[in-house]
């Protein structure tokens, strides 16, 4: 019965082969690491084919040795992509996503109507100042359509 289990465990062992024996734990060396090379121990990538080496490193300074040559390594930061948002903004541009089911806060809110009339109020004082250097209309009138 014994050769039996044995028998198959091998088997299991041929068709999962593990990159780290149970026993070996590379916590100390990761934590190392992490401080040496100042970031979180989920940034620190060990070299699962040097297990054994890396295991064998119980100090900064074998652990610094290992980083220079490359076993321990820093991973980047993953990246934070703006183009699902930059995407929606186009949409938004575009007009859609805007209806009525979407919209927090009153009209007034959204767009005031004083922001409106300012708008307006400019673009005509605009118009006015532009006849009268033309001449179009004389200093009285455009005094009289500023003010109404």
């Amino acid at each position: 019965l014994k050769d039996i289990l044995r028998a198959r465990q091998q088997r299991i062992a041929r068709r999962f082969p593990r990159a780290l024996p149970a026993a070996m734990s590379l916590k100390l060396q990761k934590r190392l690491a992490a401080d040496i090379k100042k970031c979180g121990r989920n940034r620190i990538w060990l070299d699962p084919n040097e297990a054994n080496e890396i295991s064998m490193a119980n100090s900064r300074f074998n652990v610094r040795k290992l980083i220079k040559d490359g076993l321990i390594i820093r991973k980047a930061v993953k990246m934070h992509s703006r183009a699902r948002c930059r995407k929606n903004l186009e949409a938004k541009r575009k007009g859609r996503h805007m209806g009525v089911g979407k919209r927090r806060g009153t009209r007034e809110a959204r767009m005031p109507t004083k922001v409106l009339w300012m708008r307006r109020q400019r673009v005509l004082r605009r118009l006015l100042r532009k006849y009268r250097q033309q001449k179009k209309i004389d200093k009285h009138l455009y005094h009289y359509f500023y003010r109404h």
